[in-house]
């Protein structure tokens, strides 16, 4: 029997029958305290806390294992932990591999969080971060000391898209016995599959495609057999869990992933190809675009792009922005993407960039594309582009 295709993957995994009852969807299974029949019994599921039967809820029900179980699935990967948030998928796995006296390094165009909490936590307790550069591929070597121990990479870089030579970095990381982290939220696993490129652990914010509607906070970490079973204990050691009605949401969102996504790229490119040529646009950052660092990579490696790209202004201030998103009709503010609406996000990646500084003439405007009908889309980003340029007196 052939093996089933991704597309497919997302639609069947996760659906035990002895998790669904014959229903579609696993039952929302809320719970706190799991009851045993008999002393035997809880003596037999203490043994093993960590399997998939009732011992306490903390632990998993079949709905939260049901998710995981796709996650893992799709991402090819031992097993998989769920987080309340993906900034906590994050500090889960790192904190799952690393230990005071440890140096550890991330790339310079990581998520700010991650980069908050090892400027924060991780020195706390001693654990020293070097950030590099996105793009520096096998010879991130030079910056191995005695003492590093782990990689977080994120490809492509939140704001500025660099993508990331990933199977160059996790071999190189091999010959120190380095671990590598992957934060795979742009890709999602449809579009890229870090564990078989090399890494240990794939991270997600399965608050943005996974879930697919921008009404949960959810993580999650699959790793490989190497990590599983540390990141499986660290995240039972900080008591990390989820709601089941958050993963019964996200497991909803993950079954038409597919379809969003393809939406997603088709409607992002058709913005992206029309705004390259607009007047007051200097760049559009998209990995699927020649000009974008690691292009060459993005091609090697995904199998696609989403609806997330970030263009810089040609001039102007982030100040001056708010002449063009205050009034958007459809591109509306807010942290976050991957939900089905459009957002526009002024930031600026010089406020959390070491390695390497960023520079450009204007403000970068990171977009989100939802499913929006995409005439309408270009016609408010028009208008807001027209009120931009007014402003500025062009």
């Amino acid at each position: 029997m052939t093996k089933e295709k991704t597309e497919t993957k997302l639609v069947t995994s996760g659906r035990k029958k002895e998790w669904t009852h014959g229903v579609v969807n696993p039952p929302i299974y809320r719970a706190s305290t799991c009851l045993f029949e008999t002393y035997a019994e809880m003596r037999e599921r203490c043994a093993d806390p960590s399997a998939r039967h009732l011992f306490y809820a903390r632990k998993g029900t079949p709905t939260q294992w049901a998710l995981a179980e796709a996650m893992t699935e799709l991402e090819g990967g031992e097993g998989t932990m769920l987080y309340p948030s993906g900034i906590a998928a994050v500090t889960g796995a790192i904190m799952a591999l690393v230990k005071p006296g440890d140096h550890i390094l991330i790339t310079d165009s990581a998520y700010d969080p991650t980069r908050s909490f090892a400027n924060g936590y991780l020195k706390h307790i001693g654990v020293e971060t070097t950030y590099y550069d996105p793009l520096l591929g096998s010879d991130i070597e030079t910056l191995f000391k005695e003492n590093t121990t782990l990689i977080v990479t994120e490809t492509p870089g939140s704001l500025t898209f660099e993508v990331q030579d990933l199977p160059a970095i996790c071999e190189a990381a091999k010959k120190i016995g380095a671990y590598v982290i992957t934060d795979n939220t742009w890709a999602t696993p449809l579009l890229l599959n870090p564990l078989e490129l090399g890494a240990d652990i794939s991270v997600h914010a399965c608050t943005k495609y996974i879930c697919g509607h921008s009404d949960v906070m959810m993580g999650s970490a699959t790793a490989n057999k190497r990590t599983f079973k540390k990141l499986q204990q660290t995240a039972y050691q900080m008591g990390q869990t989820v709601s089941p009605d958050d993963a019964a949401l996200t497991l909803r969102g993950l079954r038409t992933l597919g379809v969003r996504m393809k939406e997603h790229e088709e409607n992002a490119l058709k913005i992206a190809n029309w705004i390259k040529d607009h007047p007051m646009v200097g760049e559009v950052l998209h990995p699927a675009f020649e000009n974008c660092p690691g292009h060459e990579i993005w091609a090697r490696d995904f199998a696609g792009s989403c609806g997330l790209f970030s263009i810089v202004l040609k001039e102007g201030s982030y100040e001056d922005t708010a002449a063009m998103v205050d009034e958007m009709k459809y591109f509306k503010m807010g942290f976050s993407w991957g939900g089905y609406e459009s957002l526009i996000l002024p930031s600026n990646p010089a406020t959390c960039r070491t390695a390497t500084p960023w520079k450009a003439n204007g403000p970068l405007l990171r977009l989100h594309i939802g499913l929006e009908n995409t005439d309408d889309l270009i016609e408010d980003l028009q208008a807001g582009l027209e009120r931009y340029s007014k402003h500025l007196g062009r």
